[in-house]
């Protein structure tokens, strides 16, 4: 029979697995790196600016206005709210140039020159809804590109003034941005800066800080350091990913000229990382950033995947929100890294560097920093274990004014991420003569603060669905000059404005004149709309051609590689002249025509409907309910619709309907790798849940046999299964009871099964050959170890 004594140590133990604090059965079990840190309030260093996120760069918001309210709120607060979630310190923003700066395009309050448009795009919605969750926020404005008018580069007066009407747009919505920056990664102009800052002055601007230059590395505080106008124009100075880009952030890059402007130097823009496995990168790029190269701000990208999942980096930021119509979301583990900093701290706070290291003077250990509050009485202390590999004690001793009351001890365990070890508050500490204590455990991240206010959200998802067929819109019920539902810009802006052409209600029209000065590659302007896992229907539009030119329907919009001209999808475009054609685009940006011909000619300014059906292989397409021709095509088998002019024409859409085909047969049979004689396996052909998944020689039996349905992937009634949702390289792949889950679709793309989730494909790992190895994801790279030939 136990003792009283022995459940207590049973208990302790239990509470310390979760929690991460070790519980010291004797003095014989001393830990073999111990770290003591004085926390004094005389003692200073440079000031805190905060930890921020960006809105943008691009399209990386969109769907988020689409989601219900109830759903739509908690995201919001996840990421605003204070003491619920990420409680961000700054937004940084895309001033928006109508091209596609990532996973899309945002639009420009200005698409011609003079006509001036506050009320287009979502980041000024954004902005109002962070600030009404946390009033002291700060906003950051940055550009990726430009509305073509301004001139065939970015740096010209025209931008200039572009920039501030942005700003007067935002000073009409109530808002204050407090920092402006230049051209996103693309250097810096020496003299345009130093115009931009006299006419922010001149505009009535002269409080927004300018920032310089968001690109990579110190260049423009090299510049600065031998000119003192650029200098002066400059207030802080921006370098994207100085700890690496996607690294493991152990180690960050400064300047010791930067430094020796003693003016605030950023990490502008870091990150990139999925949303859960990039949170150890994360808080060592906040802690070590500013150990390294007294770094005082942080801001991550993006701030929310709110993209559809076969967007690059789908499943990068601090959540995801890939489907408004079901309200689904996931809380990364990144955003509670994040919160570990922000519920502690305060911009305007100040660092204390002597209470500031390495912990046991090693990187291997981990790292920590120390902040006080501006009238030096609380103080909070960020530790992190991301790179220990053994539990370790720190001994604190606080002094200097700050107070000696009671410390609350919060922590989050990163390496093995789940809700009970997320932000969770695990003691309360009474220091003895200012002194205390603390063991560490490996892959954590803990706050020690005197603070209080700190909390975890409490917001849950809904589950996720794919969007219902048939689905339709006519446009009428949206606002002038808003983003139609579900309806996401890749190049150029469709905006819902008033019919043309004799034509009541509204329309979509795509509002770009001209070609933006560019951030990434120029493509067509089109958008797309809809469940990556839709496969046999007819999507159906009217268009109204307003110049000569050429339109397009999009269907089976799969994959999309960068830039956004790598559309994988089939095009059904019809022009002017009545001249039309089938076209399979690839991931690679290379157009095939699969069919073509003539019909009556459609002229320009009159109303017509077009429409593409996608049946098995057969993709056909008409005009005005007259077949015009088709083509057959088995690359993909499933995705989206789009609508799109090629070029930049100012067309209208109306009436945008897809209804469901008819269901075919589904295969069953073999899935050959592209790794000659090797098959995809049930290990041992055992159909129970957690069973792996892996390669095995090609031998047809029914271990190897399996069928395509509805975007799954299954055998023996089970599922092809990502573990655990996750989304990160290396997340191994078995077999699973059918839920309809997003880490249970794929889309079929030039070979290539992609998880509709982690937006990675199925990946046999380092091409290996061995009979049993289990499969994985991982970002998609045309390898033969990721080709599958269906059956």
């Amino acid at each position: 029979m136990r003792s009283r004594r022995h459940l207590w140590i049973i208990i302790l133990v239990a509470v310390a697995t979760m929690t991460g604090l070790a519980v010291q059965a004797s003095a014989t079990q001393a830990l073999a790196v111990s770290t003591s840190i004085t926390v004094d309030g005389t003692q200073g260093g440079r000031t805190f600016d905060g930890v921020g996120a960006i809105s943008g760069g691009g399209g990386n918001s969109r769907l988020l206005t689409d989601y219900p309210a109830t759903q739509q709120s908690q995201i919001l607060d996840y990421l605003f709210k204070p003491g619920y979630g990420a409680d961000l310190q700054m937004l940084k923003v895309e001033i928006g140039g109508d091209t596609n700066s990532t996973d899309g395009a945002e639009p420009s309050v200005e698409h011609s020159a003079g006509v001036v448009n506050c009320n287009v795009g979502y980041e000024f919605w954004l902005m109002g809804q962070a600030k009404a969750r946390n009033p002291n926020i700060k906003f950051y404005g940055l550009a990726w590109g430009a509305p073509g008018w301004v001139g065939s580069t970015f740096w010209t007066t025209n931008t200039i003034n572009y920039l501030v009407s942005w700003l007067n747009c935002a000073k009409l919505d109530g808002f204050t941005v407090s920092y402006l920056g230049g051209w996103n990664e693309r250097g810096h102009n020496i003299a345009w800066y130093e115009q931009l800052r006299t006419a922010l002055n001149t505009a009535g601007f002269s409080a927004v800080q300018i920032v310089a230059d968001d690109s990579f590395g110190w260049g423009a505080a090299t510049d600065a350091a031998t000119n003192p106008a650029f200098n002066s124009a400059v207030s802080v100075f921006g370098s994207h990913y100085p700890c690496g880009y996607l690294s493991d952030s152990t180690t960050c890059t400064g300047s010791s000229t930067a430094e020796a402007l003693n003016k605030p130097l950023w990490a502008s823009e870091n990150g990139s990382e999925d949303e859960t496995a990039g949170a150890p990168a994360l808080i060592r790029s906040i802690t070590r950033g500013y150990l390294d190269a007294d770094m005082t701000a942080y801001i991550n990208w993006p701030l929310i995947a709110a993209i559809y999942p076969n967007l690059p980096f789908d499943t990068v930021g601090l959540m995801s929100a890939s489907q408004p119509w079901s309200g689904a979301y996931t809380v990364g583990e990144s955003l509670w890294a994040t919160a570990q900093v922000t519920q502690f701290t305060a911009p305007g706070w100040t660092f204390v560097n002597s209470a500031s290291g390495y912990l046991g003077g090693s990187r291997a250990n981990g790292s920590y920093v120390s902040l006080k509050s501006p009238d030096g009485s609380d103080y909070s202390t960020i530790l992190e274990t991301t790179t220990a590999t053994a539990a370790q004690t720190v001994n604190l001793t606080v002094r200097g004014g700050l107070s000696t009351g009671v410390v609350h001890v919060w922590s989050t365990n990163v390496d093995n991420p789940s809700a009970a070890t997320n932000f969770v508050h695990a003691q309360d500490i009474t220091p003895t003569g200012g002194s205390y204590s603390l063991t560490l455990q490996p892959g954590f991240i803990y706050s020690v603060t005197t603070t209080t206010g700190q909390g975890k959200g409490t917001g849950a998802s809904q589950a996720g669905a794919a969007l219902a067929l048939p689905y339709s819109d006519n446009f009428d019920a949206d606002a002038t000059d808003s983003e139609a539902r579900y309806l996401a810009d890749m190049q150029g802006a469709f905006q819902v404005e008033p019919c043309a052409s004799g034509r009541a209600g509204q329309c979509v029209q795509q509002m770009a004149p001209v070609m933006p000065v560019e951030w990434q590659g120029d493509s067509d302007a089109f958008a797309l709309l809809g469940d990556t896992t839709w496969s046999n229907y007819t999507v159906r539009s009217d268009v109204n051609l307003a110049q000569a030119g050429t339109v397009e329907l999009f269907g089976r919009a799969n994959t999309q590689a960068r830039p956004q001209s790598d559309q994988a999808a089939y095009l059904f475009r019809v022009s002017n002249t009545g001249a039309w054609s089938i076209v399979k685009s690839n991931t690679s940006g290379t157009l095939t025509t699969l069919a073509s011909g003539t019909r009556t000619a459609l002229g320009t300014n009159s109303w017509h409907t077009l429409s593409m059906t996608l049946q098995g292989s057969t993709i056909s397409g008409s005009i005005d309910g007259l077949a015009a021709g088709s083509a057959t095509d088995t690359s993909y088998q499933t995705g989206q619709v789009g609508i799109g002019v090629v070029g930049y024409h100012t067309d209208q859409f109306d009436n945008l309907s897809i209804t469901p085909g008819t269901a075919t047969t589904v295969p069953t049979g073999p899935i050959p790798s592209g790794l000659t004689g090797k098959c995809l396996d049930d290990f041992n052909n055992v159909s129970t849940d957690g069973n792996k998944v892996d390669l095995w020689d090609c031998n047809t039996s029914a271990a190897q046999q399996w069928t395509l349905a509805n975007g799954a992937v299954q055998h023996s009634g089970k599922c092809l299964d990502v573990i655990g949702q996750g989304t990160a390289n290396g997340t191994l792949i078995d077999l699973w009871t059918c839920n309809g889950g997003a880490n249970q679709q794929w889309t079929v793309s030039n070979g290539e099964l992609v998880g509709t989730q982690s937006g990675k494909c199925l990946d046999d790992p380092a091409s290996t050959t061995t009979n049993g190895t289990q499969l994985d994801i991982w970002t998609c790279n045309g390898g033969a170890n990721q080709k599958w030939t269906l059956p």
